[in-house]
């Protein structure tokens, strides 16, 4: 089972343990529109791994494959995020599978739900948390 993280203690984490990295599993749009977690007081950048394929939204059979060619390896603890935490959790599942013990998954992700105006980044998530994020 994977574990889910609350983002400010994951932040507290990527601060603290040299073993842990954030893998933003979203999509090229999403980098490029929506923003990305700003990770440089942690000494650190995200990893960018699509879980799924923009435009067609199909798993990234590759998945696992990139993440080894990235470097992971089971010694990594490594915090998975996407937009409201759905996508990052498949992805951590599928590395836990894979034989990686240390994986989570942050908790409502880097936009978390919509609020009652249907905006999203407002409610819960790394943006709403008041975390480091950037526009690319």
């Amino acid at each position: 089972m994977v574990e889910n993280i609350p983002p400010r203690k994951v932040w507290e984490a990527l601060q603290a343990d040299p073993r842990a990295q954030l893998v933003d599993v979203r999509t090229d749009a999403e980098w490029a529109y929506v923003g990305l977690t700003d990770l440089a007081a942690s000494g650190k950048q995200p990893v960018l791994i699509p879980w799924q394929v923009f435009p067609q939204m199909g798993v990234n059979e590759g998945f696992v494959d990139q993440m080894r060619q990235a470097g992971f390896t089971p010694e990594h603890h490594i915090y998975f995020l996407c937009r409201s935490g759905v996508r990052s959790l498949a992805a951590a599942q599928a590395m836990q599978a894979a034989g990686y013990p240390h994986v989570y998954n942050i908790a409502d992700g880097f936009e978390g739900p919509p609020d009652a105006d249907g905006h999203r980044g407002q409610v819960a998530g790394w943006k709403a948390d008041g975390l480091p994020w950037r526009q690319r």
